[in-house]
């Protein structure tokens, strides 16, 4: 697939939607719509058999949703992904990691959007206060155990796909060193 045109139809300073023309290999035309935000870093906070979680309110579906911590930098600006993680762990938790380890990489909505996650596994963790961003004032943040969140997961009480499924890749990690 070719991309004839480009343009940006809206930003603000956590994303861009543009509408590419496209040329498809069989020769016909087409319009797809990308939503453009900077890569993210997702945080699995664990000590023990415990999972660190934030609740925030999430406005496109109205309630407020719990998740492990993530986000992007401020203004669309590209950060060391690592970086990012350990930046978000203290802004959002107040956590602070002794060790950082990667475990992968999530495509957000590759339909849709070209955000990419990195997913981290934070451990040797200390307590310390939080960071918040404006926007996140709302957040609370608690402990469950593994048992806990799995049962949340199937209860529908925890639907964030990025989080349930940088769980899985903590699950596949833990499965290989096994």
């Amino acid at each position: 697939m070719e991309q004839t045109s480009s343009r940006e139809v809206y930003a603000n300073p956590w994303m861009a939607v543009r509408e590419d023309g496209v040329r498809r290999d069989d020769g016909t035309t087409g319009i797809y719509g990308v939503i453009d935000k900077p890569n993210y870093a997702l945080v699995i906070p664990l000590d023990g058999d415990r999972l660190h979680l934030v609740e925030q309110f999430r406005y496109p579906l109205g309630m407020r949703r719990w998740e492990f911590p993530q986000g992007t930098a401020p203004d669309r600006a590209n950060v060391e992904v690592g970086e990012l993680a350990a930046r978000e762990l203290r802004e959002e938790t107040g956590l602070r990691a002794a060790n950082m380890r990667d475990l992968g990489l999530l495509d957000v909505a590759p339909g849709m959007s070209s955000q990419r996650g990195r997913v981290f596994l934070a451990t040797g963790l200390t307590e310390g206060a939080h960071e918040r961003e404006h926007e996140e004032q709302d957040m609370r943040t608690a402990w469950f155990s593994r048992d806990e969140f799995e049962k949340m997961i199937a209860a529908g009480e925890i639907t964030d796909a990025q989080s349930i499924a940088a769980y899985a890749l903590l699950l596949l990690r833990e499965r290989r060193s096994a």
